[in-house]
């Protein structure tokens, strides 16, 4: 049976797993929703109660019923590299094409339908305290006021974009930024502002999670840094083990969220705490391979390569969700002294 990998062609980390599945010896193709319809085709018939569908790119074709797998890395917009683009062309090309693979009894990695809120920043935060991590006070808010009392009550805080870089054309780069009490807030009233309590840090810690798999890494973090993604001090990733705490907590995570596959980041304060910032459903795993020499990308070919099993359509049937941990196990309960320090748990 075949894996599908829907992404660009431009992605490079995919060709790392592609690396690894033609390894294995499983059959592979590799599919942009862009592509559709002038330099790919489906069709899906629907007859007498038989289902039959079939998609072809680069002069292969395959039969949607032979899917083992679907990872969804970085596919392109349906229909973005047709001659006459259009957002009805779109539209179409996207109903057809996730309407059949939602039709499937494939394994995804991420099923779409629980990546969607899992991309939204309040909505990871929310899951992260149900998940018993140590989550940083954060405020989203379009109430000046709100946000200058935030800042007066936390001394002091970081303003960071909810929702990634716009899409414009060059690039735009959002930095997290450190901000004090006395910063004029009047412009939040013009749109969703995300204020978070600054964690003094001394490394940033990247966890990669593949089904029950984790590899975690971390980087010394350079004095005052706020934002890791920016600036180069000769520090690299080195591999870690994740305590025993946040092992639980992330497996809790993934198991409400329904994701297969996430990129958690943490901030490590001076007490070993990692606090957590986000979990990209989609985040990098490259850079973290290549530096720490970490098994991810033969993680993920093997969750592709996987023995099908049928399984009901999303939503049809719920996981079973874990519980999530008390704040005692993972926090040791709040400290009337100190509400945000939380007991570090030692690997076993």
């Amino acid at each position: 049976m075949t894996v599908l990998i829907l992404t660009c062609r431009q992605d490079v980390t995919a060709d790392l797993v592609v690396a690894e599945l033609r390894e294995l010896g499983v059959p592979l193709v590799r599919f942009d929703p862009a592509d559709l319809p002038d330099r790919a085709a489906l069709s899906t018939e629907y007859d007498r109660g038989d289902f039959t569908g079939y998609l072809s790119t680069g002069g292969r074709l395959v039969s949607i019923q032979g899917l083992r797998s679907i990872w969804v890395r970085r596919p392109g917009r349906p229909a973005a590299h047709a001659a006459n683009a259009s957002e009805w062309l779109t539209a179409e090309c996207g109903q057809a094409l996730y309407g059949m693979l939602y039709a499937t009894t494939a394994r995804w990695m991420n099923h779409p339908g629980a990546a969607e809120p899992a991309r939204h920043k309040p909505f990871q935060l929310r899951v992260a305290q149900r998940s018993g991590f140590a989550v940083p006070s954060t405020l989203v808010t379009t109430y000046p006021r709100a946000a200058h009392d935030f800042a007066v009550r936390c001394a002091d805080i970081v303003v960071k974009s909810a929702s990634g870089p716009p899409s414009v054309d060059p690039p735009v780069s959002l930095p997290t930024t450190r901000i004090g009490p006395d910063t004029d807030f009047s412009d939040v009233a013009a749109g969703a502002t995300l204020l978070q309590r600054y964690v003094p840090k001394r490394a940033d810690i990247r966890l990669i999670c593949v089904g029950q798999e984790v590899f975690a890494a971390r980087k010394t973090a350079a004095a005052g840094q706020v934002d890791g993604r920016f600036g180069c001090h000769g520090h690299r990733w080195e591999a870690v083990e994740a305590p025993a705490g946040i092992l639980h907590s992330v497996h809790t995570y993934m198991a409400l969220t329904g994701l297969a596959y996430g990129a958690f980041d943490f901030a490590e304060d001076a007490d070993g705490v990692w606090w957590f910032l986000e979990c990209n459903q989609g985040g990098q795993f490259g850079f973290v391979e290549l530096e720490t020499g970490q098994p991810i990308a033969a993680a993920i070919a093997s969750w592709l390569a996987a023995p099908h099993t049928v399984r009901p359509p999303h939503g049809a049937s719920p996981a079973p969700r874990t519980a999530p941990p008390s704040a005692d196990r993972v926090c040791g309960g709040n400290s009337p002294t100190d509400p945000w320090r939380c007991r570090r748990e030692q690997p076993r």
